[in-house]
């Protein structure tokens, strides 16, 4: 059977496929069918504080990893994707990878700064959040990005990626909350940066630890997508006010996030503009965000920065925000490629040599 080959021909399947399951489980698990419960009960399944019985909430290792775990996953993932920020760069692709990351951030930073201004920042336009917003705009898929750099780019341009490497997770998002006026104690960018820091001082220490690591880039994915899926229903992903939003998203990364590289790179006198383009896309491991971003709100509130209420909307927002965000991950998993084959033959038909170091003529 082919069953992983399956699931990645879904755009970003490692991670939507997984997540959907879980939320499908969850779904039948919350209809709380009477021969389910009762078989449940006759092994001796504790019941919840309301009295009904739930396969998903039977204790021990298989609760701990298929519904409770998504944070120790992701935090998991985190230390494993520092291990692979690699510090030593060329200086062609250290300069595109800082043009890269930083226009990327700045434009999702300002559209969910302009989005919180003119509508609520929790519950605003199409049920968008300012949350969802930049955590969907910032982080874009790296293996996407290496992929099309490679075939339709040069060296640097596939050497950025490690630059690039840096959105990966919560940490930017939390950032721009900050700047928001969002009251995070610095606890609670230590509590998200120190896995990733830790992972990064590692694997640049030692390229046998970076290498152990590697496959942590992608193994918990699947698993924390799931978890993450479990405590949703699938009605989020069918709601038509959440594809619509996931949907917008993802036409707002692709056409913002890619529009404004170009901008920058040409600026820069980088005569080919491939890299900006393959990068206009949502991460699938972005739809942890919203989770790990509500986890550093309970810190905040729990040192008394944040308000027990302001620390529950953002868990309040965690289930919408990560349909919205999956959705834009399928989204541009089928806008960015197209973009770049489109960006690739406008640059031959100027003359342009996408794969020449220099982008020269």
């Amino acid at each position: 059977m082919k069953i992983k080959q399956t699931i990645e021909k879904v755009p970003g399947g490692l991670m939507v496929v997984p997540l959907m399951l879980g939320a499908l489980m969850n779904t039948i698990d919350q209809m709380h069918i009477p021969v389910v419960m009762r078989f449940l009960k006759s092994l001796g399944v504790a019941p919840a504080s309301d009295g009904v019985y739930e396969f998903m909430k039977i204790g021990g290792f298989a609760e701990s990893l298929f519904k409770t775990g998504s944070l120790t996953l992701i935090a998991l993932f985190l230390f494993c994707a520092g291990s692979q920020m690699n510090l030593r760069v060329g200086g062609i692709a250290l300069k595109k990878g800082v043009l890269l990351t930083a226009s990327k951030y700045l434009v999702g930073l300002g559209v969910g700064v302009l989005f919180a201004k003119f509508s609520d920042p929790m519950h605003g336009l199409l049920g968008l959040s300012s949350m969802a917003i930049i955590a969907a705009m910032t982080n874009g898929n790296g293996g996407m990005y290496a992929a099309l750099t490679g075939q339709y780019g040069n060296r640097s341009d596939v050497g950025a990626v490690s630059v690039l490497s840096l959105n990966d997770g919560p940490f930017f998002t939390l950032m721009a909350l900050g700047m928001l006026g969002q009251n995070f104690p610095i606890i609670a960018f230590i509590a998200v940066l120190l896995p990733i820091g830790i992972g990064m001082l590692l694997g640049n220490l030692d390229p046998d630890i970076r290498e152990f690591l590697r496959p942590g880039e992608i193994l918990p994915v699947p698993f924390f997508a799931f978890a993450l899926g479990a405590g949703m229903n699938l009605a989020n992903f069918f709601n038509p006010q959440v594809v619509g939003a996931g949907v917008t998203l993802g036409l707002l990364t692709t056409i913002l996030t890619g529009g404004i590289g170009i901008l920058v790179f040409k600026v820069f006198r980088e005569k080919s503009f491939i890299a900006p383009v393959a990068e206009a896309s949502t991460a699938g491991n972005a739809a942890g965000t919203p989770a790990a971003i509500a986890a550093a709100a309970s810190v905040a509130a729990g040192s008394g920065m944040m308000s027990a209420a302001d620390a529950q909307a953002y868990q309040d927002v965690v289930n919408i925000a990560t349909a919205q965000i999956s959705i834009s991950t399928l989204t541009t998993a089928v806008l960015c490629p197209v973009a770049v084959i489109l960006a690739a033959r406008y640059l031959k038909g100027r003359g342009i040599d996408t794969k020449a170091e220099a982008g020269g003529k």
